[in-house]
C-alpha cells in the first residue's frame, strides 16, 4: 500500500522534490500538493526576463499543471496550507480568496473553504516573501513587491502610465526588478540601504565599478539612502520620504529588500523555528516525519536564498524517503553565483574579503572596460572569487573553488588563462554527482546519459531532454564541454543551424536554392525544398527572408504571417491592437497632433502614450476599426508591429541646442524616409545625435549616428539598451548626411542578407565582429559594396506604405473583428 506524501508548496523546491521521489520511487508514494498560487511550478530565476517582455510567462514554466496529471499527483492549487494536525496526522488549507497575495503571512476572511489531507509524511517547502521595511504609506497603489508572476504582470501594466519608478534594493533581487522595468520606458532609481549594490556578493570596489556601469546604463543608483516613509496624494504614491529629510519623486515603487522565510505553518504546528525552520543533516524538522526544504529552511544556522542548495536538500529527502540512500545527509553548501546583473556578467564565490594575515589577494581591474577581477587564496585554496564584466573563467574556477583544487604558484595564472595549465579541470574528472546547471538543478550523470542514451548531441538538445542550460544559459559552454568529452567533438545537430527548422538548409544555403529556383511564396519553399512538409513554427521565419530576398515580387500569403503582420498593428493581451503612426525623426506638426486627438476622441482610445521611439502610441484599438483609424490619421504606417526598420531617434541637434555640432533632425528624417518599413531578421530602432552628450541615445541603437566637430559623423552598430545593455561598435566616421545614408544601408543590407532569423544586430556584430564588417563594409574586402547598395535600393524603391490596405483590403475578412476573444488564460493554457 503507498504511504501518503504532503508537499507544502509548489514552488522551485517542492516541486523539485516531487520530482526527485517520482525519479528514485514512484510506486512508493500517494504525493499530494498544496500551491498557494493557482499555476503549475515556474522558475522564478527568470522572472525578470518575464519583466523585460524577453520571455513569456508561458516560457518560464517548468512543470505545467499537465505534469501533475501525468505523474498523478493531486495539486491544490490556489490553495495555501496554514496548519499541520500532527496529532491527528492531517495538513490543514484553505483556498485563497482572489485578493489575496500567495506569500502574505495573513490570509483575508473572504473565504471559508477548508482542505484536509491526512499524510504519513509531510514535506514543508514553502520558501520565502520579500522583506517589506517598515514603511507608511505602503499600502497605496503603485507600490509593489517582485515574487511572483502576477507580481511581474501587474508592475507592468501600472507602468504603462507611469514616467519614473524606484526600486529599493540594491541587492540581486533588486537589480533585476530595476533590468525588468527598464524595458517599460520609465526613469527607473535604485535605492540602497547600504552604502555599496550587491553587499552580500560584491566588495566596495566590485560594487563602484557595477555602480558606474549601472549608470551609464541611465538607472540612476542611490547608495546609503534609507527610506522613511513613502508619501502619497489621492491614494497613489507621488514619491518618497528619506531619513535625512530629503525627498524623491517617483509614480511607482517595487520593493525588492530582500527575503524572509515563510514559517507560519511550522510554529502553528509546534515546530522548531528560529531564523527559519529547524532541521537537522537529513531535513528532518524537530518532528522526524515532517521534513522541510528550500529558502523557508535553517540548517546549521544558515539561510540559503539560492537554487542549488535547494536542489542539494531535496536530493537527501528524496534518498531518504525513497530508502535509497538512508544515509544520505546534507551538510551545508559552498555557496557560489554565476549570473547577468542588468547584463553585466558576474560570479561571486566564498569570501568576498580577506580575514586572516596570511590570506593572499591577487586583483585585476579596467575601470573603463567594466572589469574587475579578484581572488583571495588561503593555503593554497580558493577561499573566495569575484569575477565582474569578464566570466570566461568562472566554470573552473567555481569547480576548483567547491572541490578545493590545489592552486597552482603562479596565481595569476588562474585568472586570465595565459598557460595551458589553466584548463585546470577536465570535465572527465568531474564526478557524476557534479552540478552542472545551477538553475534546474542537472547533474553531469544526467546529461552524459542524455548525450549517451537519447544521442542528445547538441546543446540545444541535451537542453530539451534535461532542461540543462534553459535558465540563465550560464553552463552551455559547460555542457558543450560534456558532449566532447563523451562522444570525441560536439556533433551539433544540423537543425541548430538551419535558418528555420522546417528547412534543413543554413541561411546562406536557402538563399541561394530560393534565388536559383525563383521561390517566392513559403508554399513554393516548402514544396522545393522541404518535400512538401509544411512546418507552421517556420513560416514567419521563411516569410521574412523571402520579402528580404525578393522585394517587389514576394508573394504574400497571410497565413504564413503572425496576426501583427497580417492586420499592420500590434496586438494587446486583451485581444485589441495598438497603431503607431510614423513621425520622422521625431519631429511633427499641430495639424498632425489635432488628427490623433480626433482619432483617439472618436474611436473611444483608452490609452494615448508617448513611446520611447519619439512617437504616439495609440492603444486598444479594435480589430475591425483599424483602417477607419489610419484613413482617419492621414499619416504612414510607423512598422512598431514587425521585424522592421522601427524609428530613427533625434535630438534637436545644431536646429536650436547650443551644444550641437550637427543636424540630427534633417539626419533622422532622411534615414526614416528611406528605409521605413526595410524587413530585417530582428527589429531595428536608429538614432541620431547632434552631438557626443548622447540625447537620442545613438550610441546604444541598432544603428547610431553621433555628430562631431568638424561637421563630420561618426556610425556606431550593434548597440541594445532593453533586457541585453551594449554600447555599439563603431563602424566608420563620414563626413555627411549622404555617406551616412550610403553606410547605414550597406551594414542593414548585410545584416538582413546574413543574420539569423531573430538576431538582434548587437548578437550580430558580436558573431561577425567590428574589424570583419569595417574590412566587408568599408574596405570593400570582398568587393561586395556596390551589391549591397544596389539590394538595398530595390528594397527602398519598393516601399508601399501597409496601411493603404484600408482601401483595398488583401484578403477578405482582413479586419473583420474577432468572434470571441483569443485571450487565453494563462492557468487553464498550462493545464
Amino acid at each position: 500500500m503507498k504511504k501518503k506524501l504532503v508537499v507544502i508548496g509548489n514552488g522551485m523546491a517542492g516541486a523539485r522534490v516531487a520530482e526527485e521521489i517520482l525519479a528514485l520511487a514512484s510506486d512508493k508514494f500517494e504525493i499530494v500538493m498544496f500551491g498557494a498560487e493557482p499555476y503549475g511550478n515556474y522558475n522564478r530565476i527568470l522572472l525578470s526576463n518575464v519583466l523585460n517582455q524577453t520571455q513569456s510567462p508561458q516560457e518560464i514554466f517548468i512543470n505545467p499543471l499537465t505534469w501533475y496529471q501525468e505523474n498523478h499527483i493531486v495539486l491544490h492549487r490556489g490553495v495555501k496550507a496554514f496548519k499541520i494536525d500532527r496529532d491527528c496526522r492531517v495538513v490543514i488549507g484553505k483556498k485563497l480568496a482572489q485578493d489575496d497575495v500567495p506569500y502574505a503571512a495573513q490570509l483575508s476572511q473572504s473565504t471559508d473553504e477548508l482542505i484536509e489531507e491526512p499524510y504519513d509524511h509531510v514535506i514543508i517547502a514553502t520558501g520565502s516573501r520579500p522583506f517589506v521595511p517598515p514603511l507608511t504609506g505602503a499600502d497605496q497603489a503603485g507600490v509593489f513587491q517582485f515574487r511572483t508572476i502576477d507580481d511581474c504582470a501587474k508592475i507592468a501594466e501600472y507602468a504603462r502610465g507611469c514616467q519614473r519608478a524606484v526600486v529599493i534594493g540594491g541587492g540581486l533581487l533588486g537589480l533585476e526588478a530595476a533590468r525588468g522595468l527598464m524595458t517599460h520606458d520609465v526613469e527607473v532609481t535604485v535605492l540602497e540601504a547600504a552604502p555599496q549594490l550587491m553587499p552580500a556578493q560584491l566588495d566596495l570596489e566590485a560594487a563602484h565599478i557595477l555602480k558606474r556601469t549601472m549608470e551609464a546604463m541611465g538607472v540612476r543608483v542611490m547608495t546609503g539612502q534609507v527610506t522613511s516613509e513613502i508619501i502619497g496624494e489621492g491614494g497613489r504614491i507621488r514619491g518618497l520620504k528619506f531619513q535625512d529629510g530629503s525627498e524623491l519623486l517617483t509614480d511607482m515603487l517595487v520593493i525588492s529588500a530582500g527575503i524572509r522565510p515563510i514559517t507560519e505553518i511550522a510554529v502553528a504546528s509546534g515546530l522548531k523555528v528560529n531564523k527559519g525552520i529547524v532541521c537537522d543533516d537529513q531535513m528532518r524538522t524537530s518532528d522526524p516525519d515532517i521534513f522541510s526544504v528550500g529558502e523557508c529552511v535553517e540548517h546549521r544556522g544558515v539561510l540559503y536564498g539560492l537554487v542549488e542548495p535547494i536542489w542539494e536538500q531535496t536530493r537527501v529527502v528524496a534518498e531518504i524517503l525513497s530508502e535509497t540512500g538512508k544515509d544520505a545527509s546534507y551538510v551545508g553548501s559552498k555557496i557560489g553565483t554565476k549570473l547577468k546583473v542588468m547584463g553585466v556578467e558576474l560570479m561571486s564565490l566564498g569570501e568576498k574579503n580577506p580575514s586572516q594575515p596570511n590570506d593572499e589577494v591577487i586583483i585585476y581591474r579596467d575601470p573603463n572596460r567594466g572589469i574587475y577581477k579578484k581572488m583571495i587564496v588561503r593555503d593554497d585554496k580558493i577561499l573566495g572569487v569575484i569575477l565582474l564584466g569578464d566570466t570566461e573563467l568562472a566554470d573552473n574556477l567555481m569547480r576548483m573553488f567547491k572541490n578545493q583544487v590545489k592552486v597552482p604558484e603562479n596565481r595569476a595564472e588562474i585568472l586570465f588563462g595565459s598557460v595551458p595549465s589553466t584548463g585546470l579541470i577536465d570535465v572527465r574528472d568531474l564526478p557524476d554527482g557534479a552540478q552542472v546547471c545551477n538553475c534546474n538543478g542537472v547533474c553531469k550523470k544526467t546529461i552524459v546519459d542524455a548525450i549517451t542514451e537519447k544521442q542528445c548531441t547538441s546543446v540545444a538538445a541535451v537542453g530539451q531532454a534535461t532542461k540543462a542550460g534553459k535558465g540563465c544559459g550560464s553552463c552551455r559552454g559547460l555542457i558543450a564541454q560534456i558532449i566532447e568529452a563523451a562522444v570525441g567533438e560536439v556533433l551539433y545537430d544540423t537543425s541548430e543551424h538551419y535558418y528555420v527548422p522546417g528547412v534543413p538548409l543554413e541561411k546562406s544555403q536557402l538563399m541561394r536554392e530560393v534565388r536559383n529556383r525563383g521561390l517566392k511564396s513559403v508554399s513554393a519553399v516548402f514544396r522545393e525544398l522541404a518535400d512538401g512538409k509544411e512546418h507552421v513554427d517556420s513560416k514567419v521565419g521563411l516569410a521574412s527572408l523571402l520579402k528580404i530576398i525578393w522585394p517587389k515580387d514576394y508573394e504574400d500569403e497571410r497565413d504564413a504571417r503572425f496576426i501583427n503582420d497580417r492586420v499592420h498593428a500590434n496586438i494587446q493581451k486583451d485581444g485589441t491592437f495598438s497603431v503607431v503612426p510614423r513621425i520622422y525623426g521625431g519631429v511633427t506638426s499641430p495639424d498632425e497632433l489635432m488628427r490623433i486627438a480626433q482619432v483617439a476622441q472618436k474611436y473611444h482610445v483608452p490609452m494615448v502614450k508617448i513611446t520611447g521611439g519619439q512617437r504616439i502610441d495609440l492603444l486598444g484599438i479594435k480589430k475591425e476599426d483599424l483602417p477607419h483609424v489610419w484613413k482617419d490619421l492621414g499619416m504612414p504606417s510607423g512598422h512598431a508591429y514587425t521585424k522592421s526598420f522601427r524609428t530613427c531617434k533625434s535630438c534637436v541637434g545644431s536646429d536650436f541646442c547650443r551644444y550641437g555640432v550637427g543636424d540630427s533632425i534633417s539626419l533622422a528624417q532622411k534615414i526614416e524616409y528611406r528605409f521605413q518599413g526595410i524587413e530585417s531578421p530582428h527589429k531595428m530602432k536608429l538614432a541620431a545625435t547632434g552631438c557626443p552628450r548622447n540625447c537620442a541615445e545613438a550610441y546604444v541603437k541598432d544603428i547610431g549616428a553621433v555628430a562631431i566637430e568638424g561637421g563630420k559623423w561618426e556610425i556606431y552598430v550593434g548597440g541594445a539598451a532593453g533586457s541585453t545593455v551594449r554600447k555599439g561598435d563603431l563602424l566608420c566616421t563620414v563626413d555627411t548626411h549622404e555617406d551616412v545614408l550610403q553606410q547605414t544601408g550597406r551594414f542593414i543590407q548585410y545584416y538582413r542578407e546574413h543574420a539569423k532569423y531573430l538576431e538582434r544586430t548587437y548578437g550580430f556584430v558580436e558573431r561577425i565582429g567590428i574589424d570583419v564588417l569595417k574590412s566587408i563594409l568599408i574596405e570593400d574586402s570582398l568587393g561586395i559594396c556596390s551589391q549591397l547598395d544596389e539590394r538595398i535600393q530595390e528594397a527602398v524603391d519598393a516601399y508601399k506604405d501597409p496601411w493603404k490596405e484600408a482601401e483595398n483590403p488583401a484578403y477578405p475578412e482582413q479586419f473583420e473583428g474577432p468572434k470571441m476573444v483569443e485571450v487565453i488564460n494563462m492557468a487553464e493554457s498550462n493545464g
